[in-house]
């Protein structure tokens, strides 16, 4: 095998100890999106009431997205030589993404998926500084899917706005 040289930017061999460190922070962002995945099904399906509609369909609509991005991550941490986990390593940390104990509580669901949001954008930013000059592809990557995740937390937020409005949060 050839040796690795500084043009081969994050997959030379000199950046090992670089690239160790991104899987890592790929792998917390990969269980991120699949732990969300799993709580947004719920919440997509448990809400009940006519105001719960709006909440539900676009829960079921992220859950595509979100999947999606699971996925990205997985093909990176693959293709910077990682091992993508299987499900005995995942723990779950969402706790305010649980279904609430009342299933017309849509304002409880409407923050969780703010608070998720809100703790992608904090990961997937750290993703983007530690990648920058280094891992232009893997930084790219997250930009745009941190971009997803900025419009999603705008979403939810209007839709808390909305809900304050009319004294119901």
């Amino acid at each position: 095998m050839a040796e690795a040289t500084v043009s081969e930017g994050i997959l030379a061999s000199e950046n090992d100890e670089k690239r160790e460190q991104i899987t890592e922070l790929l792998e917390k962002a990969y269980w991120m999106e699949i732990e969300t995945v799993m709580s947004y099904i719920a919440n997509s399906v448990n809400p009940d009431g006519v105001r719960a509609q709006e909440i539900r369909e676009s829960l079921q609509e992220d859950i595509q997205e979100e999947l999606g991005h699971a996925q990205q991550f997985a093909d990176r941490i693959k293709e910077l030589y990682g091992v993508v986990p299987g499900s005995r390593d995942f723990a779950a940390e969402q706790d305010y993404l649980q279904p609430p104990e009342h299933q017309t509580d849509i304002v409880h669901v409407i923050k969780g998926v703010i608070e998720a949001e809100k703790g992608a954008i904090e990961h997937y930013t750290r993703i983007v500084e530690e990648t920058d000059q280094i891992d232009p592809v893997t930084n790219d990557m997250v930009i745009a899917i941190l971009h997803d995740e900025q419009g999603h937390r705008r979403l939810f937020e209007g839709f808390l706005r909305e809900y304050e409005a009319e004294g119901l949060a």
